[in-house]
Order: C-alpha cells, then structure tokens, then sequence
C-alpha cells in the first residue's frame, strides 16, 4: 500500500475511466479490434492498480473473493453454455446461426456470448492470481 496523496489521488480518478475504458473494449471487440481476453486483462488491471495502492483488504471489500470465484466459473458457463446450446438446437459446437432466426443475428449473438465468458475468466482468472500472490505469507 502506498501513501502517495497526489498517486492515490489520480489512481481513483484513473480507475473507473481504465474499466470503462475495458467494458468500451468488450462491447466493440466483434466491430473493432479487441474483444473478451483484452476486455478482460484491461478491467483486471485497473482493478489490480486500485489493488497495489489501497490494499488488497480494500480491493476484497469492493469485490469479494467468492463473488470473483463465481465470475472464473460463470465466464467459464457462459463460454460452455452458448456451445451446448447450438448442439442442442441440432448445429455443431459453437456454430452461432441457429441462435437466432438470421444468421447474423444469430452470428453476433454467438461471438457476443462467447467474448462476455472470456472477459469475465480472463478478468477473474488475473485477479484470482493477483490476490493469491499478494496475500501469501512471505
């Protein structure tokens, strides 16, 4: 933890633009260059920031550790989750069309779902790893 004022005081500042700035990344990753593993190194990193800063303590009473276990996991069902899906409604693993009546519906539906499940385990995944190494016993 670091006992800069002037740090401190443009780290708060800087953190909601840095996750904002990860969620504009998500939500354009099918139009533009970016997508759910970037999305998610981004978003972690500026929660890992605001980390190295405050305080783990601090980090783990805005996110508990087990809501960010349940995001590894979830990100990991929403990826399973759209595949299985197109095998049940008779398509092969991940094959997007039919999740919609059009094809591009259905295509941006798909690749939309998948990059939210990577986001969400790439995010979380760091975080986890973050955590465990700052709170180890040294």
């Amino acid at each position: 933890m670091i006992k800069d004022p002037v740090l401190n005081a443009v780290t708060f500042l800087m953190v909601p633009f840095i996750i904002l700035f990860g969620l504009y990344i998500q939500f354009h990753g099918d139009y533009t260059p970016g997508g759910g593993f970037q999305a998610g190194i981004i978003i972690a990193s500026g929660i890992i920031l605001y980390s190295m800063l405050f305080g783990v303590s601090a980090t783990l009473k805005a996110i508990p550790y087990s809501v960010i276990k349940v995001t590894n996991v979830l990100g990991i069902l929403i990826y399973g989750g759209t595949g299985v899906a197109t095998i049940l409604l008779g398509q092969n693993f991940l094959s997007y069309d039919i999740l919609s009546s059009s094809n591009s519906a259905g295509q941006k539906l798909g690749i939309f779902l998948v990059e939210l499940g990577v986001a969400f385990t790439v995010c979380s995944s760091m975080l986890i790893i973050y955590i465990d190494f700052a709170r180890r016993k040294k």
